[in-house]
């Protein structure tokens, strides 16, 4: 009688995969997961719904929240709900490619100066801590005010200066895996440095820089609402949560939820934003643990 031999394997990758999606079925993970599924959804498929952020109504305005206006009406009797809605499309829309920017810029950084290591290491480290000096928003309002205010503006000012910690997380992890046996392996035999990065490093870097990358976004986000507010971000006519915001100063006593509103939706998305993180960084943790 033949004895049937477990498929120990397959137990094992079993088990790996219930480590790395534990961190994902917690409640506070899948909230994130679902506001921000939410958030995106409505933010593309505004065009397509019923909803026009500029059309002003004078006799209708500073209506609180109702069933007719959801989030009340503004200063010119727009309805705020769809403002609220196209402001999330544009604040997402500065998240995410500002977010791509610095992400782009750092792994570059990074992997040249882990991999390289000697002196170009040195000059792009101190290139990193030089910037990384300054504080961030001197930079990004200074950089502001010599360029035209605008969305493109305000995406390339946030990546171009919000990279160096992508670049410091991805030169440590670089650095750490240049010196692993198959790198070192592909080295002796003879392989190009551009190869044995794209094949071996960046596959192993690549939990960091995911992680990395959702940082990033949170960083934008709340970037562009700081400078919105300040004047030196989104201009009208468009709108995003953190012109909504500056708009709404003048208003707190009598329309108080003109500036509520968006607040909790920004303070709402860069929680959710860092809650996914977290989950990666657990998953990732317990994936190499595993």
């Amino acid at each position: 009688m033949t004895a049937t031999t477990p498929n120990v394997a397959a137990a094992i990758d079993a088990n790996t995969l219930v480590h790395r999606t534990r961190s994902f079925r917690s409640v506070t993970s899948l909230l994130a997961i679902a506001f921000l599924v939410i958030v995106a959804a409505v933010s593309l498929l505004a065009p397509l719904l019923p909803l026009d952020p500029t059309a002003t109504d004078l006799a209708i305005r500073w209506q609180p929240p109702s069933a007719a206006h959801w989030f009340g009406t503004d200063e010119l009797g727009r309805d705020y709900f769809s403002r609220v809605v196209y402001g999330g499309r544009i604040s997402l829309t500065v998240g995410i490619l500002a977010m791509t920017a610095a992400t782009v810029i750092g792994v570059v950084v990074g992997l040249i100066a882990g991999y390289a290591g000697g002196r170009i290491d040195d000059l792009l480290m101190r290139f990193v801590d030089f910037l990384s000096s300054i504080p961030w928003m001197v930079l990004v309002i200074v950089a502001s005010v010599f360029l035209k205010p605008g969305l493109w503006t305000i995406i390339f000012v946030i990546g171009a200066f919000s990279w160096m910690p992508t670049a410091r997380l991805v030169r440590a992890e670089t650095l750490s895996l240049r010196e692993r046996a198959f790198v070192r392996y592909a080295r002796y035999v003879g392989v190009r440095r551009e190869l044995v990065v794209w094949r071996h490093v960046m596959p192993d870097a690549s939990p960091t820089i995911i992680v990395a990358a959702t940082a990033s976004i949170s960083t934008a986000i709340l970037t562009e609402s700081a400078l919105s507010f300040l004047g030196l971000g989104i201009q009208p006519p468009m709108a995003s949560w953190g012109s909504l915001l500056e708009s709404a100063q003048g208003s707190l006593q009598t329309a108080p939820y003109l500036a509520l509103i968006p607040g909790i939706l920004i303070l709402l998305t860069v929680l959710s934003f860092n809650v996914l993180g977290d989950a990666l960084r657990q998953t990732v943790s317990e994936g190499g643990a595993s």
